[in-house]
């Protein structure tokens, strides 16, 4: 890219641009929902026994018969095609980490030669991709092309242009899934086992637990042209290049501050599309760096939650566009600053209305909130390696640890109050009073302001899972992640440890022990076995990841090794046990996640040596031409004392010019050889383990010296824009 055009793309970007805020008189509540396909559409467009029979099948988990499932699709045809749409199709969230779609019209003949709109419950309830095209671990062989799609009649579905969306999900022709959907609702249904019997202890009307899901969807926004001129954000979603700039997020100035009049046009017209698709967004606000924001739902029954937030992505890079903006989901885009994550709020509330993780009035209701909180930490205590699993990536791996995100090690922060309680609990035998203060007013002294009301925690940015008040907040999803990959361990894990709670409790209990006091019990044993999870401190210190090795926490910091976890004798017990995953399905996804993180390490490397190549050095090399060519014009014109002094600066550039080249040129020379070395390898952990020891490390350490160049290299040649055009909406 010339200097010239780049440029004009960098003022192209920063002229004011009109601002379009989207026209809506109506209230959020009166347009919510319009294209979704909900009960209350439900009720209007089906025969009332239809309609009676599908909310069986969505609040009881009943079987669909064919039948229902035409006299369902013969509505939803209806409702759509008022809507102008014209074709319908499944929706799926394949092992790719976006969604998938194949488009059918309504279209079958009408046996007179010509056509007719015809939509049947067998195309509503079934499809049949190709699954050889999807990623499958090798679980299929890419001759052996069947897989089906089945509709999810418990997340509803809704119309986007043209075309009629189906939640889905997707599995092979033997049966294994091949998608996050699936498991994640085997998850779920043993997560919903598994508490309700336990919540019968203390509420024996409970008929159903519920899993609900609150994620905060963290991005970045960059101006079009700016985008398009960087090749590898283009490509990767990440600068792989690029000093800092002077300001960045150094003085805390962008967080919670004013947004941006063309941001706020873009937010007002995400949010109203997304309220139309029923996606309860509730909060926007600038983040911490520079250009980077977030939004926010109400929280939601997590089947739903994840359907929702892949459906959000996909809208939030569409929206963006007509404003002339690219939305970033990369977890790093910028290095330096802040990145993105997606904080995971989970929680489980019964049919009854209770929410489990929330503390009561009484002391059988802190016994049950206690109960709670402590299998849920056995759960992490016992698979924190797991956990850390399913939220690493390539792209996440950059920003856990780094500039306000949490550590690569997980731990539990419960609060002051829960801490001191369960301590107690520990260090004593007897019966605890089991009283949790409520929250607590606080007086300012200032005329006009009222009390505030403190929770009974406090909240810490640095523990991956901390507890926060009614719910724990899972921090360490990368931005750009399917919410489904954590939801499926954490769920699993937790009902795994409610079913072990019981087994134990029921022993107890049939030995002769009182029920709350064998609850008690087993509760006291739990504290103390996963008290190695549970940490307060800072979990940025070095002191922490020495001690969290001295508890036995899983402390590894290399992805692909991190992923070997997924395939550990007590995950493959406790998928298998839930009946969640298999053992099959668990390499598979081991063998997907090794090969995505090879391929996006790959594709940065050969992205990188290109720009290196022939962008960085030609310019370099150019500017040095000059800067050399004036040495010699000052020797022309001076003395040769007085041109040594006038030279010397442009001399020791050159001279750094030369190091920072020679060093660029020979190291990409060592990122081929280092790759084309680990492509030879067979075996996808291996390959996996040689792209993280020897081709990312070179390719940082490369950086290094771009960066560099950078700061010398005239402005008006350096090719690509800089943090400095990036960073900053104007």
């Amino acid at each position: 890219m010339s200097s010239s055009l780049r440029f004009h793309v960098v003022g192209e970007a920063f002229k004011k641009k009109p601002v379009e805020v989207p026209d809506s008189k109506e209230r959020p509540s009166e347009f919510f929902a319009k294209y979704v396909f909900n009960r209350q559409k439900m009720r209007k467009y089906l025969p009332a026994p239809v309609f009676s029979k599908m909310c069986d099948v969505i609040d009881n988990n009943s079987r669909l018969d064919l039948p229902t499932a035409n006299a369902v699709a013969e509505g939803m045809k209806k409702w759509a095609m008022e809507l102008g749409a014209t074709h319908c199709t499944h929706w799926f969230q394949p092992l790719t980490e976006g969604t998938a779609e194949k488009h059918d019209g309504f279209v079958e003949h009408d046996g007179k030669e010509g056509m007719m709109e015809e939509f049947t419950g067998k195309e509503l309830i079934q499809q049949e991709p190709d699954a050889s095209s999807f990623p499958s671990g090798g679980i299929r062989s890419t001759f052996e092309a069947r897989g089906y799609s089945a509709w999810d009649p418990a997340s509803p579905v809704f119309v986007i242009g043209d075309t009629l969306m189906i939640p889905t999900v997707f599995i092979s022709y033997t049966g294994e899934a091949l998608d996050y959907k699936a498991p994640l609702k085997k998850a779920l249904h043993a997560v919903d086992k598994a508490a309700t019997e336990v919540a019968r202890y203390f509420y024996p009307d409970v008929n159903k637990v519920i899993c609900n899901l609150g994620w905060e969807q963290e991005y970045f926004l960059v101006d079009e042209g700016l985008y398009a001129a960087r090749p590898d954000l283009l490509m990767t979603g990440r600068t792989l290049m690029g000093h800092d700039s002077a300001k960045n997020q150094q003085m805390d100035d962008h967080y919670f501050g004013s947004i941006p009049e063309r941001v706020a046009a873009f937010m007002k017209d995400l949010e109203i599309k997304a309220l139309e698709l029923g996606i309860p967004c509730k909060t926007r606000h600038n983040e911490v760096a520079p250009n980077q924001f977030e939004l926010a739902p109400i929280f939601e029954e997590t089947n739903l939650a994840v359907d929702h937030n892949m459906l959000l992505m996909s809208l939030m890079r569409k929206v963006a566009r007509h404003h002339g903006f690219r939305c970033l989901l990369h977890e790093k885009p910028f290095a330096g600053i802040n990145g993105s994550g997606k904080h995971n709020n989970w929680s489980l509330a019964t049919d009854t209305g209770i929410l489990l993780h929330a503390p009561g009035k009484t002391e059988l209701d802190n016994l049950r909130f206690l109960t709670f909180i402590v299998e849920t930490l056995m759960a992490v205590h016992r698979h924190n390696g797991l956990l850390k699993a399913s939220i690493i990536s390539a792209t996440n791996a950059h920003r856990l640890g780094a500039h306000e995100a949490p550590p690569a090690i997980i731990s539990a922060f419960l609060g002051k109050q829960l801490s001191d309680l369960l301590q107690r609990l520990e260090e004593t035998d007897e019966d605890e009073h089991l009283n949790l203060a409520g929250k607590q007013a606080v007086r300012l002294n200032i005329p006009q302001i009222p009390e505030l009301l403190l929770d009974n925690t406090d909240r810490n940015r640095t523990s991956p899972f901390a507890f926060t008040g009614n719910r724990f907040e899972f921090r360490a999803v990368g931005s750009q992640a399917n919410c489904a990959a954590a939801m499926i361990v954490l769920n699993t894990a937790v009902a795994e440890a409610l079913t072990d709670f019981k087994q134990r409790t029921d022993r107890l209990i049939a030995q002769g022990t009182p029920t709350l006091k064998a609850i008690l019990q087993t509760v006291r044993q739990d504290i103390k076995t996963c008290k190695p999870i549970h940490f307060e401190g800072n979990g940025y210190s070095d002191e922490w990841k020495q001690e969290a090795a001295h508890r036995g926490l899983d402390v590894e910091s290399s992805a692909p090794l991190m992923l070997l976890n997924y395939v550990k004798p007590e995950t493959i017990q406790m998928f298998g046990r839930m009946n969640v995953l298999s053992e099959a399905e668990l390499n598979a996804r081991l063998e997907i996640k090794l090969e995505t993180y090879t391929k996006k390490i790959q594709i940065e490397a050969r992205i990188f040596g290109d720009l290196c190549l022939n962008h960085i050095i030609p310019v370099a090399t150019r500017y040095q031409s000059q800067l050399i060519d004036n040495v010699h014009k000052m020797k022309e014109i001076f003395p040769a004392e007085t041109a040594e002094k006038l030279s010397a600066e442009n001399l020791q550039l050159i001279q750094q010019i030369s190091e920072h080249a020679s060093y660029i040129t020979e190291h990409v020379s060592q990122l081929v050889e280092a790759r084309k070395v680990a492509n030879r390898l067979t075996s996808e952990r291996e390959k996996a383990i040689a792209y993280h020891d020897t081709v990312a490390p070179l390719l940082e350490s490369t950086r290094r010296h771009v960066d560099q160049l950078e700061l010398i290299v005239d402005d008006e040649l350096w090719p690509l824009p800089k943090y400095r055009e990036l960073l900053f909406i104007r």
